[in-house]
């Protein structure tokens, strides 16, 4: 039955979690460690698949862990003597550190969540015994070290699944199917798998950027740079907002009986054959130039008097070029990241290398404060309820409780997964009062007890390695090998074994209520805070008069739609609406840095054609609600459109870069407005 459901991968992660597990328990004895199942429970919870993923969080953790027990040790001397201030203390550290990690939204916060919660770890079972402080925190440090040492040489350097292969195989994936709904959209077949497919690509970054904060510990021999693939993520950004812009003018064109010229459409088929079948890094580049030439030269010359139909063709081959240069740089990318040379593969690597900046992700500073003072008023809680009634191991139930606050303080809504954790734990304490009353007494040496181990924690390893019974699994792995009794003695004390089982469980069940209490949003309040986000920072980049960020807009918000989807998807309702909302309001975005790069370098004329339209897109966004949405006012519509008129007198270059914005920033908000004419207000 287990040889039909799991695989080798399964029982190879399982074997070595194993073994590492073994081998933290032997040298914590061996170097007279007065509790190893420290280490012994580490280890399970470093253990990852992905060899650099392994090593970057050992890293972070005995930071954070070293960070924690520094905490622990200025903390409880001094204030030992008011509990109420030290239950305090070690509460707002740890509501701190959960802040700090939930804003950095990257691995690096494991540093920030293994300080928060190590100090309480170390600090509230010190409370009984102060002065030994340094003592018990240099004891937890040592062991939690050894479990993080030893997970991460067995998982890094065993047989090890490198992270290198992984990030390959993935962008292979990510530009193949980019290129293959960029071929559709470009043939017209728009439908609802290819708005999913095209959804998809904001997970896929967001994966991609979650795999290169590895790369650096990865064990692979030849190590792609992170700068390399932050060049690449930039270009993949462009994909979505190029391609469905291109999607929608064909469209467009073809509802109005005016489908593109013989010459476009020839360049267009061009295109999606040139996408079907990438050809090497020299020609592609080569027939890349060519192509981003026939769409230029194709291009309506830039006249007073254009007419709406012309303005479509311009913004249909413009995009179409552009498009056609971002998949040319993210081939170039892929070819530098397999390449064993550090030297540009072409000269335009070397460029994109050049302009390569971080990634901004989206902040919810009000989700992290929450988050945070749930699990301050968590520890206070439960600190009362110990000081209150005396409950000599009331000091573990409040650390468990502070522990799951925030190892699930980021989700919507964490009562589940502390559940699954909670039923874990009772699975784990049942196993192991068997062992520690009827098998583990009759162990005599190191080698029977590591085989009368095996079996349950090579079983716990294989159900470790599925994302789907990982949380139960931990919770069974931790609530036993905590309680079974693998100290430097053995104790078999069933006092000790059903206090320090019952604190457990108290200390679960009590953050599932505090974080119902506290901590839970739902998906669906989540979701509309991204949305009003994302609204926000539109209109106040409508407002600014500097230099635009386009890349960093696009990259905020394609952070944005990969968290809506999951979110979205959980409320049982089709999430195509909102999610090509947020498509349609990213495309806004780009038109809105285009237009402000216009002001920015034009004369007093066009900023007074430009600054209407900027402060009524700001004036849009601003008054949206989600549960009222409103059309844009008919005012900005006919501020475009003198816009478009406007900038006929302007120099053709100039010309151009306004029409493309504005006809963009037309067709995103008024898709349903009628042709655009010059000199003709239109209404919505």
């Amino acid at each position: 039955m287990i040889g039909a459901r799991f695989g080798s991968r399964e029982a190879l992660f399982a074997v070595k979690c194993f073994v590492a597990a073994i081998l933290a328990y032997y040298i914590a004895l061996r170097i007279g460690l007065t509790r190893p199942y420290w280490a012994v429970t580490t280890s399970y919870i470093v253990a990852q698949p992905l060899a650099g993923a392994v090593l970057s969080k050992a890293v972070f953790r005995v930071a954070g862990t070293v960070l924690g027990a520094i905490a622990a040790v200025v903390l409880v001397p001094n204030l030992v003597n008011a509990p109420e201030l030290l239950s305090l203390g070690l509460a707002l550290w740890l509501g701190l550190c959960l802040y700090i990690s939930l804003l950095d939204r990257t691995p690096r916060a494991y540093l920030f969540l293994l300080a928060g919660y190590t100090a309480s770890i170390i600090g509230f079972p010190s409370v009984d015994a102060p002065g030994a402080i340094f003592t018990t925190a240099a004891l937890r440090v040592q062991e939690i070290t050894i479990g993080i040492l030893c997970g991460s040489l067995i998982h890094g350097l065993v047989f090890p699944q490198t992270v290198t292969a992984t990030l390959l195989a993935r962008i292979d994936t990510i530009l193949g199917d980019a290129e293959r709904w960029s071929r559709d959209s470009l043939a017209g077949e728009a439908d609802a798998a290819l708005d999913r497919d095209r959804r998809r690509l904001a997970l896929d970054i967001n994966e991609l950027h979650q795999l290169s904060i590895h790369l650096p510990f990865d064990t692979a021999r030849l190590l792609p740079r992170v700068r390399t693939l932050r060049a690449l993520q930039a270009e993949l950004s462009m994909l979505l907002p190029l391609a469905s812009a291109v999607d929608d003018r064909i469209e467009e064109l073809l509802r109005s009986a005016d489908a593109p010229r013989p010459e476009a459409l020839a360049l267009i088929e061009d295109v999606r054959d040139w996408l079907r079948d990438p050809p090497s890094t020299a020609d592609r580049s080569a027939t890349a130039d060519a192509l981003i030439a026939r769409a230029r030269a194709l291009e309506p010359a830039p006249a007073p008097s254009m007419i709406w139909r012309d303005a479509l063709r311009l913004s249909l081959l413009a995009r179409l070029a552009e498009l056609i240069d971002a998949h040319r740089n993210a081939r170039d990318l892929r070819d530098q990241m397999r390449s064993p040379s550090r030297a540009p593969v072409t000269p335009g690597v070397a460029a994109l290398l050049k302009r390569t900046a971080r990634r901004p992700f989206h902040r919810d500073r009000g989700i992290a404060l929450r988050a945070a003072g749930g699990t301050v008023a968590t520890i206070l809680l439960g600190c009362a309820f110990w000081i209150g009634t005396g409950w000599s191991d009331g000091a573990g139930a409040v650390l468990i409780a502070g522990v799951c606050c925030a190892l699930f303080g980021n989700s919507d809504d964490p009562a589940p997964a502390i559940m699954a954790f909670f039923y874990g734990t009772i699975l784990g304490l049942a196993v192991a009062a068997v062992y520690a009353f009827a098998i583990l007494p009759r162990v005599t040496d190191f080698v029977t007890l590591a085989a009368v181990l095996a079996p349950p924690m090579l079983i716990g390893g294989m159900f470790l390695a599925r994302p789907s019974t990982m949380l139960i699994t931990l919770g069974a792995l931790l609530g036993g090998l905590n309680t079974v009794g693998l100290n430097d003695r053995f104790g078999g004390s069933f006092d000790a074994f059903l206090n320090g089982g019952i604190s457990q469980l108290v200390g679960t069940f009590f953050a599932v209520v505090t974080v119902g209490l506290f901590q839970t949003i739902g998906a669906d309040t989540s979701a509309r805070r991204l949305i009003r986000a994302g609204w926000r920072e539109l209109a106040a980049r409508s407002d600014l008069r500097g230099q635009p960020d386009a890349a960093g807009w696009v990259a905020r918000m394609l952070d944005r739609i990969g968290l809506l989807a999951p979110r979205l998807a959980l409320q049982g309702e089709d999430p195509g609406k909102p999610l090509l909302d947020a498509l349609a309001d990213l495309r806004v975005g780009v038109a809105v840095g285009e237009l402000r790069q216009l002001r920015l370098d034009g004369s007093e004329t066009e900023d007074a054609l430009i600054t209407p339209v900027l402060r009524g897109v700001g004036t849009h966004y601003r008054a949206l609600r989600p549960n009222e949405p409103a059309p844009p006012e008919p005012e900005l519509l006919a501020g475009i459109d003198r816009a478009l008129t406007g900038f006929g007198a302007s120099l053709p270059e100039r010309h151009r870069s306004g029409v493309l914005a504005l006809t963009s920033l037309r067709r995103n908000l008024f898709p349903q407005a009628l042709a655009y004419q010059p000199g003709v207000e239109v209404t919505a």
